[in-house]
Formats: structure tokens, sequence, C-alpha cells
């Protein structure tokens, strides 16, 4: 029971809850309160964000440029296409579904919110820009110059931020989730749109299987293998990944789906499996695109405009490749796209951790399944150009 409480989905699904009470019986001194609250602990987090970034892309890049081989770096671009063709698809998908859902936006016949007892403002070391910059030029130049003492240091770092994420990020979010949802209850808004994010998740979870079904035919076509020879074993790694909400717990249960098949390569299942867990986050970008998109509409009384979802597409990808690996990793690695690139506020931020993680268990299954398809890919990849199979002793990169 500690467990089952304890897990951030039940945390956040707790902080909605109290916060809808609280906020249809709030008063005007104690709504001042909460958002005074809720603005203190956006800033923290939205402080952290940076620091993420840096601390995600920047190792994740020196550990790739290491070790790239031929087979590592078309892991990287097999990952990286399905994550922004996965996003695209999402896009598209938003902007010929939403509109049809007819959202009603959320500035209509809204109660005012009071005024805050204080604003303190903590500005974050540098932009979200300049910390994807420096992420990938120290990494890349990292990697170039085989500085093993820079590369050290941001490995220790990332540890470091890890600690953050898991210390202060994250047992905070249920409580900012709480007094943002107080702020929407009081305002009146959430009773309007909570039917439409539960819609959403629906549709969501289609897309998953739409685009489950696409990397495969695709991996079936190229490698001219049977690519339900691959899905049919993945029924486990799926329903663990629900449970789990973690693609690094639920690697054990995939490796040994994914070796039964008998049209993979074991080296290939070996190398692709673990490397994919950790940089092919094809359904939690899915899932962030569309939300985005129906976040958008309702706060915002408009969908992003199409030149910013293109930029936001492709440079979520890289974000995906890098993100930590906790629940919610994607959204939270990404918070800075969402402000600088969509110009999300901090309730727009707020909805999207929340309707994320709700959901989340069921992109990281999508994300698990996907990997079977790639590495289907890498198969045919190796064997039209006739690359040995490697021993488990042998180092396949």
């Amino acid at each position: 029971m500690g467990n089952f409480l304890g897990s951030l989905p039940v945390r956040l699904v707790i902080g909605v809850v109290l916060g809808i009470v609280v906020g249809l019986g709030a008063n005007e001194s104690l709504m001042q309160v909460i958002l005074t609250c809720k603005s203190l602990l956006g800033n923290i987090i939205m402080f952290c964000v940076p620091l993420i970034i840096i601390g995600f892309i920047a190792p994740s890049i020196t550990r790739l440029g290491k070790n790239a081989s031929t087979m590592l770096r078309l892991a990287i671009v097999l990952a990286y296409a399905s994550s922004i063709g996965a996003a695209f698809f999402s896009t598209f998908a938003g902007y010929s579904i939403i509109p049809s859902l007819n959202i009603t936006p959320a500035v209509d016949g809204l109660k005012e919110l009071p005024k805050l007892l204080f604003d303190l403002k903590i500005a974050p070391v540098m932009s979200v820009m300049s910390a994807l910059v420096l992420s990938v030029l120290v990494g890349l130049a990292a990697a170039w110059t085989n500085s093993t003492t820079i590369t050290k240091c941001l490995e220790e770092f990332q540890q470091i931020v890890l600690a953050i994420v898991t210390k202060v990020v994250i047992p905070l979010l249920p409580v900012f989730i709480a007094c943002t949802f107080c702020a929407l209850s009081y305002e009146g808004s959430i009773t309007k749109q909570l039917p439409v994010f539960l819609m959403v998740v629906a549709i969501v979870m289609v897309g998953h299987y739409i685009w489950l079904a696409v990397l495969y035919l695709l991996g079936g076509a190229y490698s001219g293998k049977n690519p339900m020879e691959v899905l049919k074993h993945y029924g486990p790694a799926y329903i663990t990944a629900v449970g789990t909400m973690s693609s690094a717990a639920t690697l054990a249960i995939a490796l040994r789906c994914a070796l039964k098949s008998s049209v993979l390569r074991k080296d290939l299942v070996n190398f692709g499996i673990p490397l994919f867990a950790n940089i092919h986050l094809c359904g939690s970008v899915l899932t962030e695109v569309f939300f985005v998109m129906v976040v958008s509409q309702v706060l915002y009384g408009a969908l992003p405009a199409f030149g910013d979802m293109v930029l936001f597409c492709l440079l979520l990808g890289v974000f995906a490749i890098g993100a930590p690996g906790v629940p919610g990793g994607t959204v939270m690695a990404s918070l800075g796209l969402i402000t600088s690139v969509l110009g999300f506020d901090a309730t727009g931020t707020a909805l999207m951790l929340t309707i994320f993680a709700l959901q989340d268990s069921f992109g990281t299954a999508c994300n698990v399944t996907g990997d079977g398809a790639l590495t289907l890919v890498l198969t045919g990849y190796a064997e039209k150009n006739n690359i040995e199979e490697v021993s488990a002793e042998e180092n396949v990169l």
C-alpha cells in the first residue's frame, strides 16, 4: 500500500482531487496563499530546466560520441527518425482532430484570480536554447578531443541533476499540480474541460497503436521478415511497462521477449534493446505533442502556429534522446521547449505535467514495444551489409 501511494501518478491524482475540492470552496484570502505557493514552486521548477538540459543532453552526446560505430550511429538515427516521425504524425492529427472537438477556451466566463501576496522571481541561470546549444557543443567537443576530465565531470553533473530531479522537482510536482488545479477549480474552468482531457487520453492511446503498426510494417518491409514474429512476443513487455512506467524497469522482460523472436539476431537484440530503452521514446513524444496542442487550445484559445510546432517537434526528438530516466522524464526535459518555443505559462506547463504523467505508463509501453521494430531494422541492415554476427563475449560496438 505504501508503494502504491508513493508512486508519482497516484500522488498526482491525489493532488488534482485535493486541488479541485479546495478550489471549489476557497475564499479570496486562501487563494492568495495558494497562488503565491504556486508561483514560488513554478519558479523553482523552471529554474531547474536548464540544469536538466545540460545534465542529460551533454553526457548523452559524450557517451555516444566515444563509441560511434556504424551500428550505433544507425541506431541513433532510427531512434530520432521514429521520435520526430511520431511527433509530426501527432501534429497533423492534432490539426485535424482538435478543431472538431469543439473545445471552448478556458478564458470565457471565468472568475478573476486574486493577486499574489508576494512574487519572488527566481530566474534560470540561462535560457533554454542557450542550455541546449551549450550541451551540444560541449558534448561534441568532449567526444572529439577525448577529454576524460570533462566527460567525467559531465557524468557526475548528470548524477547531481538526477538527484535534484528525484529529490526536489518530483516531490514538488504534486504540490504544484494541486495548487494549479485549485486555481483552475476556483476560476471554474476545470469542470468544463475535464471531459475533454479524458477524451484526449483515449485518442492518444489509439495514436500509439497506429504508430506501432507503422514502425513494424516499415521494419518488416525493410528487413524482408515477418514483423509479427517480433510483435507477437511483446505482450509481457507491454504489460510490464504499463505497470512500471519505466523502460529501465522493463528492460529484462523486453530482452526476454525480443530473444524469443526467430527473426531478430541475438547480438543485435543484446545491443539494440538496452540502447533503444534509453533513446527511443516515440510513444512519449507522440503523447506530448498532441497534449501541448490540446492545452494550447484549452488555455489560450488557439492551436500553436505550424512553424512553431515544426521547430518544437525537431527539437523534441533531440531532447527525447537525452531525457532523464524518471516518470515523465520526456516532458520534464522539454519543459523549456514548451515555454520558449510554444510560449506556455506556468499553468500550461502544470497541465502538461499532469495529463502526461497520468498516462505515461501507456507511452512507456509504446516506447518499449517500438524498440522491437527498430531492432528488426538493425537486423535487416546487418544482413544486407554482410555484418558478421558476434558472440556474447564480443563487443557489438
